[in-house]
């Protein structure tokens, strides 16, 4: 799986463009797509509304799926972009 995007929430005081038309105790919702979009994800647990991750360089966070979209990745995809990126780290570890 993949990140596909993510959601941040701001107060609509400081969206100060369309003041009249936004009551100020709702959040304005806005939708990014992250730079690691397409990097291949690995599921290691899952308690909704919490994802347990694992990236290619080892790292693991924790995604709330209120806050982000998630995508599946194809199996052969995953499995080689998963390889490349594996392969990447170590030539820029020099290992």
């Amino acid at each position: 799986m993949t990140l596909l995007n993510v959601t941040y929430e701001v107060p609509s005081y400081y969206w100060d463009a369309d003041a009249m038309t936004l009551p100020r105790d709702e959040p304005v919702r806005i939708r990014f797509v992250p730079e690691s979009g397409g990097v291949p994800l690995k599921v290691r647990n899952v308690c909704l509304p919490f994802v347990l991750v694992k990236a290619p360089n080892g790292e693991r966070q924790t995604l709330d799926v209120r806050k982000c979209r998630l995508a599946r990745l194809d199996r052969a995809y995953a499995a080689d972009a998963w390889k490349a990126y594996k392969k990447a780290r170590s030539k820029k570890d020099g290992k």
